[in-house]
């Protein structure tokens, strides 16, 4: 396989686990971790078009199975992690932490609390439509830039990225490289409190010390009756699977948390394959018991082991 030579880092059969969450997974056949925004064009414009492509953030909402990646996986660094604010205007490239991006822009009277405590990089969010607290990336942003398999550089406004809950429309191999947001404004004192009190609640009810993915599963009620993404049903996914009895069930070194059990967590070296498959196991019990078929939140990507 010949791969262009950018002037980013390209590393062959790199693994991947220290890279995620989870500390799970194979090697890609190769990282590519871009200079910048043109390196990524032009990588992408004269890499052979049937070679696969996978954008890989934080690896924060992620199983990488145990035989690994058969594709260039793109992880963006420095370079595109900038955070700018004007007004109550604020762009963040796709490697800002969403932590990073809620932080600064309070510190500038703009209200991204909601992004405080969602696991993650600006990137992943936008791919996926993450919200809490009844927001979502869907009700801020005016735009999205990416880099298309093809090299083409394009922005796209909401509509084209189609949210809906936990979702977004994207090209196959596209990768997002920065979002634009207009939030509303706030007093800075008033916002910094309450990403602490957001902060406080979420150490009290999820195992952020574990080795974890975020949530596991989406929460069954998706939808409001308009369309619209909701997360205040009263229907939980920790809810259907502590009613299953498995609260803190185990598969190898997996376990569903003991502290809330929508979390899947690596509790004691587990492999790829028991994660997934506690996973799976979960979703068979909780469906015999309630007849509600869960959808996995965390993705899983590659191949398992030979």
């Amino acid at each position: 396989m010949t791969l262009p030579i950018p002037r980013g880092i390209l590393t062959a059969n790199r693994p991947l686990a220290d890279l995620t969450w989870l500390r799970v997974g194979g090697p890609a056949d190769y990282l590519f971790q871009p200079a910048d925004i043109e390196d990524l064009q032009s990588f992408l414009r004269d890499l052979d078009a049937d070679i696969p492509v996978f954008p890989m953030g934080v690896g924060s909402n992620l199983i990488v199975r145990d035989g690994g990646i058969r594709a260039v996986v793109i992880r963006l660094g420095r370079g595109f992690n900038t955070i700018t604010i004007d007004g109550t205007m604020v762009t963040a490239g796709a490697a800002a932490l969403d932590a990073h991006v809620a932080r600064k822009a309070a510190e500038q009277g703009v209200d991204l609390t909601f992004l405080r405590t969602i696991p993650g990089a600006i990137g992943g969010a936008v791919r996926m439509n993450a919200g809490c607290y009844g927001r979502y990336i869907a009700d801020d942003l005016m735009q999205a830039r990416a880099v298309l398999r093809d090299g083409s550089l394009i922005t796209l406004t909401p509509d084209e990225l189609n949210f809906s809950y936990r979702h977004s429309t994207l090209a196959d191999g596209a990768v997002l490289i920065d979002a634009t947001f207009k939030a509303p404004s706030g007093d800075p004192a008033v916002l910094s409190a309450r990403m602490d009190e957001q902060l406080a609640k979420r150490d009290a009810t999820q195992p952020t010390k574990d080795r974890t993915a975020g949530s596991t599963f989406r929460n069954p009620a998706g939808f409001s009756s308009t369309g619209a993404a909701d997360d205040t049903h009263d229907l939980k996914a920790w809810k259907v699977i502590d009613d299953a009895g498995l609260r803190g069930h185990r598969r190898g070194g997996a376990q569903m948390s003991p502290k809330h059990p929508n979390f899947l967590v690596n509790a004691d070296n587990a492999s790829a394959a028991d994660l997934e498959g506690l996973g799976e196991e979960v979703r068979e019990k909780v469906f015999q018991n309630s007849e509600i078929r869960l959808e996995w939140e965390i993705m899983r990507v590659g191949e398992p082991a030979p």
